[in-house]
């Protein structure tokens, strides 16, 4: 069974907490193995000290849908304390927010995915505790799809944005805290950074590996499930085909009114590590809402095997050499990027866009991400905990 950084932190109160005023930025799935929330567990080890919290994208409870759909300050009815949103009117913490706390924890629960935005929420906070002189403290969770695999090109500089601010892949294979360590030294922050281990996590395991119950991170994270396809299948938010938003199996499943599932399966081929199986649906709402939509569900048979950011890759790929006239890109704006194509701020890269439009082999886009994985795999390691 794995302990949380929140169970650590609560069941040992470090001293370098203790007579601080602290903030907690934290969702509905910061809790402990008990599911009892972060927010009254930290306000029963540490009494009077909490005196604000704030929310990443989709909300404190994560009611919120899809992207750009923006959640306000509230007060919270369990301890009468201000929640300050980190995805309103600003994504940032405002020095009036922080002149309350000398210290912000945070507890939030990544999926492990670049473009998934709590790690950048992060960020900005970090850099705005730096300026403001506020220690930050992360409690560290496990990183859902495992701490081993790296998968994917670099995000380049002139890409960045609120799904990438540094120059990571889409599947990093690090936890929030070790993010929090490399992008301190990647931004040369003046921040005194403290991080809360956990105990007993493996870099192989995956989340249902751990013993501690999945909560939704997410209103489209469903199951661990999600998280093991979602970084490959995230990029779909950028295309004409539906990526299962609408539906109960979000990311699982995938297509749209004008696939030809006949040809598009032999073109793709085999799968390593998972199996396509012809899938109809209609989506309640998002892209194609209340229209049949033709494609498939992913069921991974062996994640070791399984590569879903190369699946996606490649599946775009097939699907222009054989439907080009149908396919598309969909337009700006994405994450409060007005200009760039939103597939270019996903997957990180426009030539890596025009060589999908191309159609081109799966050979050509292992040979462009291998580089990067490698260099990535290197850069960091002097970062790891675990």
């Amino acid at each position: 069974m794995v302990s949380t950084g929140l169970e650590i932190f609560v069941k040992e109160r470090p001293s370098w907490a203790k007579g601080r005023r602290l903030g907690l930025l934290c969702n509905q799935a910061s809790v402990a193995g008990t599911l009892d929330h972060a927010r009254f567990l930290i306000d029963e080890a540490f009494p009077g000290s909490l005196k604000a919290l704030f929310s990443p994208q989709h909300g404190l409870y994560a009611e919120k849908q899809d992207n750009m759909k923006e959640s306000g300050d509230v007060i919270d009815p369990g301890l009468g304390i201000p929640v300050f949103s980190l995805y309103g009117q600003s994504r940032r913490p405002h020095k009036k927010q922080l002149s309350l706390i000398d210290m912000l924890v945070v507890d939030l629960q990544d999926c492990g995915t670049r473009v998934y935005t709590y790690v950048w929420t992060l960020f900005l906070a970090m850099k705005e505790c730096a300026k403001n002189g506020v220690t930050v403290a992360i409690l560290d969770r496990p990183n859902p799809v495992g701490g081993k695999e790296v998968e994917g090109n670099m995000l380049e500089a002139g890409l960045f944005s609120f799904v990438g601010m540094a120059p990571i892949p889409m599947r990093h294979g690090m936890t929030m805290g070790e993010l929090a360590g490399f992008l301190a030294s990647y931004a040369g922050l003046d921040l005194e950074l403290f991080v809360v281990r956990m105990d007993g996590w493996q870099r192989e395991m995956y989340f249902d590996h751990t013993g501690l119950p999945w909560v939704m991170p997410s209103p489209n994270m469903p199951r661990i499930e999600t998280a093991v396809v979602y970084p490959g299948q995230v990029i779909l938010e950028g295309t004409n085909l539906s990526e299962g938003r609408g539906t109960t199996l979000p990311f699982e499943i995938f297509g749209s009114p004008y696939i030809d599932v006949n040809r598009l399966n032999k073109e793709i081929g085999t799968v390593d590590g998972a199996i396509l199986r012809y899938q109809s649906f209609e989506p309640t709402f998002n892209k194609w809402q209340r229209q049949r939509c033709h494609g498939f569900q992913i069921h991974v048979t062996d994640r070791d095997m399984f590569r879903p950011y190369r699946f996606t890759l490649n599946l775009l790929s097939a699907l222009n050499r054989i439907q080009r006239e149908e396919f598309s890109w969909t337009p700006p704006p994405y994450e409060y990027d007005f200009f760039n194509l939103p597939a270019d701020l996903i997957v990180g890269s426009k030539a890596l866009r025009i060589m999908i439009e191309k159609g081109c082999a799966p050979k050509e886009l292992d040979e462009f991400l291998s580089t990067d994985e490698e260099k990535f795999r290197t850069v960091r390691q002097e970062f790891l905990l675990y």
